[in-house]
């Protein structure tokens, strides 16, 4: 089950596209951030909503607010990934440990060994403040996520 709307955020460890190490406590005290899993770099409902948000990147990556989008694909994936479709937020690899990540979140489906669609909205705090969890063909509605960032 993935977690809840007031939960304690778990705290991560990823590398990025890049290779760099980013926590999500190193945004604590600083700034919400958007934890948006996906199943898979270069497939189409992912390609779309990885778009989405980088042709809204201002609402996503600004003073207040940081994206941080994660999928079970290796770092060098991500990297090709990235520059091919333009994305310049950072995309982290739950590659290894297979799914841990994920797994914490409570986003991980087992039987496919990829996240299913979750995001998490957390407070500068570390709390969860807003989520919401689709199954695997179907995509999020961006506008959903600028409505909850803006209640905080």
């Amino acid at each position: 089950m993935a977690i809840q709307v007031g939960d304690k955020a778990p705290d991560f460890e990823l590398k990025d596209n890049h290779g760099r190490t980013v926590r999500l406590s190193d945004f604590r005290g600083e700034k919400n951030v958007v934890v948006l899993f996906y199943p898979f770099a270069f497939t189409g409902v992912c390609t779309g909503e990885l778009c989405a948000l980088r042709d809204n990147l201002p609402k996503f990556v600004n003073d207040d607010t940081q994206l941080l989008a994660v999928s079970n694909d290796s770092i060098h994936t991500l990297r090709v990934f990235a520059e091919q479709e333009g994305l310049e937020y950072p995309l982290l690899s739950d590659f290894w440990p297979h799914g841990e990540t994920s797994r914490a979140y409570g986003v991980f489906d087992e039987g496919k060994g990829c996240a299913v669609r979750g995001t998490f909205i957390v407070d500068k705090e570390g709390v969860v403040r807003w989520t919401v969890v689709n199954g695997l063909p179907d995509a999020r509605d961006l506008n959903e996520y600028v409505t909850a960032l803006g209640a905080l």
